[in-house]
């Protein structure tokens, strides 16, 4: 990829010449800078590599210096060690940090605080919980199965019947924004069982384990049971189980990594990929093409900024390297909305990185910049970040 005429290539090169001079120090411990130098390195252009190498560096002077919570998002320590791992691939120095983070994650100190009844977010989930964890493991390095041991034992735990009741959170009665999911057992990819299946998934292609598989099946088929077609004809989940109430009415615009079809159907081919189960893979499959055929960028993108109409967790970007995902491993014919895709977020990324915008991986710039490069070949180390590959 040249740097120099490639339009987003150049537009990423930049993006870390003026974070490098003017950094975001409220993100430390955020991969988003790491993974994104990463990406920028790769394409072999020898002034954008030591850019890259720059903006790493900066973001090593004050990596981990965040809340201190081994969460994979949010500010947390996972995330500090995906951003250690990809960024030693430029300063080898720093594999000794990741190894030290590493080995603090994988302890008992940890998993100690994870809860099995009357969970919260942090005791499950990808955002900030095991399943967060155990993909950061995977992000940059293979990790060995005792690495990954407490994470899955624990995850495995909370999947011990059909209907997943140890998922049911039991922490936000009365939170100012969560109480809708109390109670419930959440869908979606960042806080729900869809990002308990990918890290199971993951850890499964590496493990082998019949428990983990066994697993797995219950929480793919409580998954799979809660889907249902919207008024627009798209395969899609709720937020949370619906406990025998009706589908919503009308067709929810939230179609995204973090919630929806996208998300969750890739979580459920991944995981049925991994079970060798092509009855459910072709399930899956055809869920997801559902929204490729009838995407629509003017009702599924929408909100108050940047960070949720082009992010990767709300907006285009996600979904992007969702399609992107499908292509390159289901062999799904997805380059049409890629391409959409694609085409949206390069028309609008260079008017949004002049407005205020946060250096965060998955609502932030990074992420977007991100998805774009893997989408036109980049490397795809990072995707565990994810739950993709």
């Amino acid at each position: 990829m040249d740097t120099l005429h490639d339009p987003v290539a150049g537009l990423a090169l930049t993006y870390l010449e003026k974070w490098t001079a003017a950094p975001d120090t409220q993100l430390t411990s955020d991969p988003g800078i790491p993974v994104l130098a990463h990406l920028v390195a790769a394409t072999g252009d020898p002034g954008a590599t030591a850019t890259a190498a720059r903006a790493v560096a900066v973001w090593a002077r004050t990596a981990g210096r965040g809340p201190g919570h081994p969460a994979l998002y949010d500010g947390g320590l996972a995330g500090t060690l995906v951003g250690l791992r990809l960024g030693a691939r430029l300063h080898p120095a720093l594999h000794r940090a990741a190894d030290r983070l590493r080995d603090h994650l994988t302890g008992d100190t940890i998993a100690a605080a994870w809860r099995t009844a009357d969970v919260a977010f942090p005791d499950y989930d990808l955002i900030s919980g095991p399943a967060g964890i155990l993909l950061a493991l995977c992000a940059g390095a293979e990790p060995t199965e005792p690495q990954l041991r407490r994470s899955v034992h624990h995850l495995v735990s909370l999947c011990d019947r059909d209907d997943l009741p140890r998922l049911r959170t039991g922490q936000y009665e009365r939170h100012p924004y969560l109480s809708w999911t109390n109670r419930r057992v959440n869908t979606g990819m960042g806080h729900g069982v869809a990002g308990v299946v990918t890290a199971l998934t993951a850890a499964l292609r590496r493990t082998g384990d019949p428990k983990t598989a066994q697993a797995l099946r219950r929480a793919t088929g409580w998954l799979a049971a809660r889907s249902y077609v919207d008024e627009r004809g798209i395969r899609t989940w709720p937020g949370a189980g619906l406990d025998g109430a009706a589908p919503p009415a009308d067709a929810h615009p939230r179609q995204a990594w973090c919630y929806g079809t996208p998300g969750v159907a890739w979580a459920l081919w991944d995981a049925a990929d991994a079970l060798d189960d092509r009855e459910a893979a072709g399930w899956a499959l055809t869920a997801f093409r559902t929204l490729a055929e009838r995407y629509d960028e003017d009702f599924h993108l929408f909100g108050d900024g940047p960070a949720d109409v082009l992010g990767l967790c709300h907006g285009a970007a996600g979904v992007l390297a969702v399609a992107d995902a499908f292509g390159r491993h289901a062999q799904l014919p997805a380059a049409v909305l890629g391409a959409r895709l694609a085409a949206h977020l390069e028309g609008r990324l260079p008017d949004a990185l002049d407005t205020p915008w946060q250096a965060g991986l998955l609502t932030g710039a990074p992420g977007a910049l991100s998805a774009l490069l893997t989408a036109r070949g980049g490397g795809r180390d990072w995707l565990p970040c994810l739950g993709l590959r």
